[in-house]
């Protein structure tokens, strides 16, 4: 594929990943009555489905990253060039972007916002970490061991962290960053979202060094 391609690939994919993740909190939010905990069931699973039908689509053309992280940590272990990583993480940037503009028109909601939703305290950027990192460590594990497994072990994985991490795992800088643009279900206030990426590049980094490690091939 060309870099043009994959470049609109992760452009197009990440900005399909956030019309799920904000449309699906916006509709989970008006169905279920002010109960946040159907509200984020609702995401959860949409989230889950669509993420495991994005990589099917968009996996063979770009690798399906979607994620600033997850390209940084291909780059590191000399998978993409440094501007290549740096074009994927551009267009998922700017994709996250569109897409949270795109829920907002769907649901005739103002285009143009800014979330009040605060997620502050080590808790949340230590739970970043811990998501970003089983995230990064399901990829480079399931990828080596079973490759077409992938997208189902991510979707299954993020479905899981939504639940047992105190941030319901962005796990995704460009996500984060395009979520302190709704002040919707799904929004981050902006305030909060270096902690969030701070956490989210640690654990990526740790996993990277962990997964390296633990799968590495002894010498004959």
């Amino acid at each position: 594929m060309t870099l043009a391609r994959r470049i609109a690939a992760e452009g197009l994919g990440t900005l399909m990943l956030l019309a799920v993740v904000v449309g699906s909190g916006i509709m989970g939010a008006r169905l279920a009555g002010g109960n946040d905990a159907i509200a984020l069931l609702g995401n959860t699973l949409s989230t889950g489905a669509g993420l495991v039908v994005l990589i099917h689509m968009f996996g063979p053309i770009s690798g399906a990253h979607f994620n600033p992280a997850v390209t940084m940590v291909a780059a590191l272990r000399r998978q993409l060039g440094a501007g290549h990583a740096l074009a994927y993480a551009a267009a998922q940037t700017l994709g996250a972007v569109l897409g949270v503009w795109l829920a907002h028109a769907m649901f005739a909601e103002p285009v143009l916002q800014v979330s009040v939703h605060a997620r502050d305290g080590w808790g949340q950027g230590l739970a970043e970490l811990v998501a970003t990192f089983g995230l990064v460590g399901t990829i480079l594990a399931v990828s080596k061991h079973r490759n077409e497994f992938t997208a189902l072990a991510v979707g299954l994985y993020i479905t899981s962290a939504y639940w047992f991490t105190a941030s319901t795992s962005f796990a995704n800088p460009a996500v984060t960053l395009a979520r302190s643009l709704t002040n919707t279900f799904a929004g981050i206030a902006p305030a909060s979202v270096p902690l969030f990426i701070a956490g989210q590049l640690a654990g990526a980094i740790t996993a990277l060094a962990v997964f390296g490690w633990l799968l590495a091939e002894d010498p004959a």
